[in-house]
């Protein structure tokens, strides 16, 4: 079955990656099928056209020709609000999707027909093989910001993070342990941070006990976080509940038990942030100040290192993209079951539990 793959130039606030490399393009077309990629869609990820045209895709001019003609739409990033009216009954929508967090990009998908696949709760074994590498690069950047972030020209208190010899290192305390968690911590322990990591799985805190040999782990309770954020110099909100809205574990109370110029990461704000003060910001304008906390909040973490992001993604993407270019939808989820629990929205309908109640829609499994 030959199909026609679309790859958008992505038109987020400051997002540079690419949803498709050349040679994953090059491999689409020697199976038979058509690769449509718009004009500058790799430019910002380090590929230009010539690249894409090398491999034998077809360059159109804007995103309306790609989305006219595509029967499975490959992106990075949600769709915005131009290309929403581009969508439409029976095409496939491949991206991360982060539904919980929006009621109207959910309900507009709902009224598009299109059938819509989200990488970030594609389940292999547990794990979220597509999420993981953006969580990967978002869990070691929130040190590197938060640190940038707590200079004291960028409004912060004046730590570093490291310290220096007779000086005490900073403080970093990491709510969750999961992949984006123990990336920060790996990240903080190199710099010298003093590192606490906060999680409720036993066996995951014997994980990281070993695994980082110099981080502490403390069991995840109210209590305990408000022991810890007086000290507190770099706070960075690593949970993830699949699929669904981050719980809110940070009230404002505790933000005051912060010290003024000391920096909150918040990681889960692709799905709705873990603070009851956390909104989603850009790389362009990337912070603002809550109890005298400063809070980084950007929802395309990732898209700051366009190209190892790019790279990473599509390392774990490509043998998606071709096994729904080369079959249809239903033989493939026959071939690779892992792909049923990466359907968000089919046929006008929630088939995602967590993004039905979130809203409060109706879950209509698959």
């Amino acid at each position: 079955m030959s199909k026609t793959v679309g790859v958008p130039k992505e038109i987020k606030d400051h997002e540079y990656r690419v949803a498709l490399l050349p040679s994953a393009a090059y491999h689409l077309i020697q199976r038979g099928h058509k690769v449509l990629v718009q004009n500058g869609a790799g430019i910002g990820a380090g590929y230009p056209d010539a690249d894409y045209a090398h491999a034998g895709a077809t360059l159109v001019p804007n995103a309306t020709d790609v989305f006219g003609s595509a029967d499975l739409v490959v992106k990075v990033k949600e769709p915005q609000a131009s290309e929403i009216p581009l969508l439409r009954k029976g095409q496939i929508l491949f991206t991360y999707l982060h539904l919980a967090a929006s009621k109207p990009l959910t309900e507009s998908l709902l009224a598009s027909g299109a059938a819509c696949i989200a990488y970030e709760t594609i389940e292999v074994n547990r794990r979220l093989p597509l999420l993981e590498p953006m969580s990967e690069i978002a869990g070691r950047m929130s040190v590197l910001v938060g640190g940038y972030y707590l200079a004291k020209h960028n409004k912060g208190s004046g730590v570093l993070l490291g310290g220096v010899p007779g000086v005490l290192p900073g403080r970093v305390v990491v709510l969750g342990g999961g992949v984006s968690g123990i990336n920060a911590a790996r990240m903080a322990t190199g710099l010298g941070a003093d590192v606490t990591i906060l999680e409720v799985d036993v066996e995951r805190m014997r994980f990281l006990d070993i695994t980082l040999h110099t981080a502490h782990t403390l069991y995840s309770s109210e209590d305990h976080l408000m022991e810890q954020l007086p000290q507190v110099d770099l706070l960075i909100g690593a949970v993830l509940v699949p699929g669904a809205k981050a719980p809110k574990l940070i009230s404002r109370e505790m933000l005051r038990r912060m010290r003024p110029g000391s920096v909150f990461v918040d990681i889960a704000i692709d799905q709705g942030g873990c603070a009851v003060t956390s909104k989603p910001t850009t790389h362009h304008d990337p912070i603002y100040v809550e109890e005298g906390v400063i809070h980084y909040c950007v929802a395309n973490m990732p898209g700051a290192y366009a190209r190892t992001a790019t790279q990473a993604l599509t390392n774990v993407t490509h043998r998606f993209v071709e096994l729904l270019a080369d079959f249809t939808l239903d033989e493939a989820i026959q071939r690779q079951p892992a792909l049923k629990s990466g359907i968000n929205i089919l046929g006008g309908r929630v088939t995602h539990r967590a993004v039905a109640e979130a809203h409060g829609f109706a879950f209509n499994p698959l």
